[in-house]
């Protein structure tokens, strides 16, 4: 009987979690842009899954990609409750992802205004997920770091490392510098 009710409720859950197949239901997702998340390991490329884990991402200019992130596949996730999404009606998390990729189907892509962390932001509204309508790309970057894991022990290195080697050369080059 046990067995029953854990089959049930696995099922009322919704899709599984499938990092192999990059599926992330009811996530935004977060990958390293190369040389710039070398920099600064705080920055990189976002997106968000709709409820059966698609990824959609604002890859560039008048485009919003499907299941094809613009810089590879999700080194972190952060999962979203689908129960905090405050907009009523049928399939309101997939309505609110829909309609955000089809208004940045007619976005010019910009590096530090308008771009993907601004696509997710304003999907995040739509839904009015968490009843807010301040989503914003700084705090979707703050949460990301915060509540954000990582799907690989190779995801947390890929991104970390280039920083660490960088910091590392640094370091040397000043302490041998001012060792003189």
């Amino acid at each position: 009987m046990a067995e029953v009710e854990a089959a049930a409720a696995a099922a009322a859950a919704g899709p599984k979690m499938d990092v192999q197949r990059s599926r992330f239901p009811h996530c935004v997702v977060w990958t390293p842009i190369p040389v710039l998340t070398w920099f600064f390991p705080i920055i990189g490329h976002m997106g968000i899954c709709t409820s059966t884990g698609i990824i959609r991402d604002f890859a560039g200019p008048y485009f919003v990609s499907e299941d094809n992130m613009a810089f590879g596949k999700p080194a972190k996730y952060w999962k979203l409750d689908p129960n905090k999404v405050y907009v009523s009606g049928p399939s309101a998390w997939d309505t609110a992802v829909h309609d955000a990729s089809e208004e940045y189907k007619h976005h010019m892509h910009n590096l530090c205004c308008d771009n993907c962390h601004s696509h997710v932001a304003l999907a995040l509204n739509l839904m009015r997920y968490d009843n807010s309508a301040r989503w914003n790309m700084v705090k979707l970057c703050l949460y990301c770091l915060l509540y954000g894991k990582y799907v690989s022990l190779g995801a947390l290195v890929k991104t970390w490392l280039p920083f660490l080697l960088f910091l590392g050369v640094v370091l040397t080059v000043t302490l041998t510098l001012h060792l003189r």
